[in-house]
């Protein structure tokens, strides 16, 4: 018996007719992930923040797939404004929405904030997604099969929640606290909004996913620190390319056998490398006390209810 090939983009299916979004699409794994997801055909449109990086993006893809059907929308997830704006023109525009991956994201930076006063990191990587998913909520409801894919990342494991201090406003911020935080965020979310689903009858999924290590720019900033030099020294032989790293999300958001709620990563050296499979998350990320708590401060600080499925 033969043993059952790794999961690959070979085992992507046709995606003619289909309509899927990738935010931070203009590099890494956002562009990898839409890339492959316009080769089988589906209209991909890569939300952006950068105009240049964007059409960038569109062009590469564009040369290599002649026929691929790539759209450029601009996304700032640092705005509330910009958030909404995107919505109202996607829903002008289209009128069904089967897969929204929520890639984009910043990692360890010093702190900020957001137009609307959000420590930046949470606000980009999780209120900002939070917003839009709610505001394209109709769209992917009337969508059936429609899929959330929220990327998140090994390093929600030391995440934790601090619901009187969730923005760092009463101080205690560091760059990789406060990034661990919102990677734990984004599976609280999943895991929320996909019960969410349950309950609502929703013909939808919410679904989760990491890269593992790969090669992209997020972490660009960080190249001079002294502890970023170290890591890359210990871990020059586990980080793979953006393509591999894609695949976890291409796999959350395409095949046909994943179910609401699970949350998929790299299957090789220690989850970091490698094939995607079924990863595991912390208790942490599976608290459903937790999770109600973040949903209703991310209601509150943005603003989106999330009604069609009160």
């Amino acid at each position: 018996m033969s043993a059952k090939p790794e999961w690959g983009t070979e085992q992507i299916p046709d995606l003619s007719g289909k309509v899927m979004v990738v935010t931070g699409a203009n590099s890494g794994i956002g562009l990898e992930a839409a890339r492959e997801l316009a080769r089988q055909g589906a209209h991909t449109i890569l939300a952006c923040r950068s105009a240049e990086r964007g059409q960038s993006a569109v062009e590469a893809i564009r040369a290599g797939i002649p026929h691929a059907q790539v759209e450029l929308m601009m996304l700032d997830l640092a705005s509330l404004a910009s958030v909404q704006g995107f919505a109202e023109a996607f829903t002008r525009s289209h009128s069904r929405l089967d897969v929204l991956a929520n890639n984009a994201g910043i990692m360890a930076v010093p702190y900020s904030h957001t137009e609307d006063g959000f420590e930046s990191q949470m606000g980009i990587n999780h209120l900002g997604h939070f917003a839009l998913t709610g505001r394209l909520l109709e769209v992917l409801l009337g969508t059936p099969g429609a899929r959330v894919v929220n990327v998140s990342s090994t390093a929600h494991r030391p995440g934790r929640m601090d619901f009187g201090n969730l923005l760092f406003e009463n101080g205690g911020y560091s760059p990789f606290r406060a990034y661990c935080r919102s990677k734990l965020a984004n599976l609280l979310f999943t895991f929320e909004l996909q019960r969410r689903f349950e309950d609502a009858g929703a013909p939808a999924l919410a679904v989760a996913c990491h890269p593992g290590m790969a090669t992209t720019n997020i972490g660009s900033h960080l190249h001079g620190h002294r502890t970023f030099r170290l890591s890359g020294l210990l871990t020059a032989g586990i980080v793979q390319s953006a393509s591999m790293g894609a695949l976890p999300t291409l796999r959350a958001a395409v095949d046909p056998q994943a179910r609401g709620g699970q949350y998929f990563g790299p299957k090789g050296f220690a989850g970091q490398r490698g094939h995607p499979g079924v990863a595991s998350s912390t208790a942490a990320s599976r608290n459903a006390t937790a999770a109600e708590r973040l949903w209703k401060a991310s209601v509150r600080l943005t603003g989106v209810r999330y009604s069609l499925l009160s």
